[in-house]
């Protein structure tokens, strides 16, 4: 017994030692070359551009007034992480940062300092990068942008946990390094290198393993833009070509329409998380650009497994003109949805969408339209598109089985086949939502209640 439990200590002694060398062993990186003119204006703005490719401001600018100062808050099941400062200043930014560091940090996930990025900084998506495109980031960084002083912001100590994460499944930038030979189309190549690198789409229309990386970095994981991730209470859609749930419906005018205009002739942007990439990055890509994006997402074939389906038809238009309100759901839909989506479900082209075929309707997870009927959502403002128009939310008039009708109802009409909702689910969501919404929902009640 006594051997025994030595050799177990034992065992166990080595194990640790191996764990603590595998999380603590530097990584080695090569370097990059350096241009010859870092402040050469025309490398300069051609970092801005992959900057706003990458929708750098969204994460690292929680304050308009302070661009990429940092401080934006990322929850992990080990506290929150925040976003570093990226601006240029010495002493609480990256001004100290050479090339490679700035490389290590961008494309291994690796700060100056050794201690590993969350994830949450898409570091696996940026692994794409090229050495000539970091080295343009580097310059627009540190010659572009304004240095902003900021306090440091405490994360979480337990960053050896992140480490060995980062060590287990951030891939290495060379043996990821993207291959434009692979595509028979020169645009199609641009705009994978798009969506793949600086875009990171996967980040969040790729679903995740239990440890948390995504499932697939390229077309040639089937799982690539599936969806279904669950961003701040929105539901990342399906971007491959399920007709029903993706986008084999839409064609590549249509994507384009979406990404630069936040709409298009029969769908809109739902949500704040792509409202905001679309504010913020896609509609000041060139159209060049956003045709190639369109171009790479209409190669993707459908994925498997699809729990949805739609086939055209008229019949629920026709009961409901004919005044025909045959279920509960159909009263609701008359008394609440009707006047902007129409009867047939068509809603008007650029102003209300289509609900008939909308992937946002017709997704697995029905998430996203539970908590649009509750707490509504705008339309991001673009420079075509600059009237922010939306949906008005309903929880402070519809109970949680009415929802879940009014729901129900709409991924089964005119042609839509999408399982049911339960009011367990609403009652889940409305409990989920933001403190903003809360007080959105309980204003519209108080107005609504209120004695003249």
């Amino acid at each position: 017994m006594k051997r025994f439990l030595y050799y177990l200590l034992l065992t166990i002694a080595v194990a640790g030692v191996a764990f603590l060398g595998f999380v603590f062993f530097p990584t080695k990186t090569r370097a990059i070359s350096q241009p010859d003119n870092l402040t050469d204006p025309a490398l300069i703005e051609k970092g801005r551009y992959l900057a706003v490719a990458g929708d750098c401001v969204a994460c690292h600018s929680p304050d308009p007034a302070k661009p990429f100062a940092g401080g934006y808050p990322f929850p992990s099941p080990i506290g929150a992480f925040y976003s570093t400062n990226i601006t240029p200043d010495p002493a609480s930014g990256i001004g100290r940062y050479s090339l490679d560091q700035f490389d290590r940090a961008l494309r291994y996930g690796i700060r100056a300092d050794g201690a590993s990025l969350a994830p949450a900084m898409p570091y696996p998506s940026y692994a794409r990068l090229t050495d000539q495109d970091v080295a343009a980031l580097y310059a627009y960084f540190m010659h572009g942008v304004t240095p902003v002083q900021t306090d440091p912001v405490p994360n979480p100590s337990l960053r050896w946990l992140v480490t060995f994460w980062r060590k287990l499944f951030a891939p290495n930038p060379d043996k990821v390094a993207f291959d434009p030979n692979r595509y028979a189309d020169a645009t199609v190549a641009r705009g994978a290198y798009l969506v793949q690198g600086a875009g990171h789409c996967g980040s969040c229309h790729t679903p995740r393993a239990l440890t948390m990386q995504g499932k697939a970095l390229d077309e040639s994981g089937p799982a690539f833009l599936s969806g279904g991730v669950d961003l701040e209470g929105w539901i990342a859609i399906n971007l491959r070509g399920n007709e029903a749930g993706g986008m084999g419906l839409w064609s590549a005018q249509d994507i384009v329409d979406s990404l630069k205009t936040g709409r298009n002739p029969h769908a809109a942007v739902v949500g704040p998380p792509m409202s905001l990439v679309t504010a913020h990055s896609m509609q000041y890509l060139s159209d060049e650009d956003l045709h190639a994006i369109a171009a790479y997402v209409k190669t993707l074939p459908a994925s498997a497994g699809d729990q949805v389906g739609f086939a055209p038809s008229d019949a629920t238009a026709k009961l409901l003109q004919a005044g025909v309100n045959d279920s509960r759901g159909a009263e609701l839909y008359v008394d609440n949805c009707a006047g902007c989506h129409r009867s047939d479900a068509q809603g008007y082209s650029r102003v209300f969408p289509t609900l008939a075929g909308n992937p946002t309707v017709l997704s697995a997870d029905p998430h996203s339209l539970v908590h649009l009927i509750l707490a509504g959502s705008a339309m991001p403002v673009t420079q075509a598109m600059p009237s922010p128009l939306g949906m008005p939310g309903f929880a402070w008039r519809l109970s949680d089985e009415e929802v879940a009708q009014l729901a129900t109802y709409v991924r089964t009409e005119w042609g839509n086949t999408a399982p049911p909702v339960g009011a367990e689910t609403a009652r889940k969501i409305r409990a989920q939502l933001s403190p903003a919404e809360q007080a959105a929902i309980a204003q519209a009640a108080h107005q609504t209640t209120r004695q003249p």
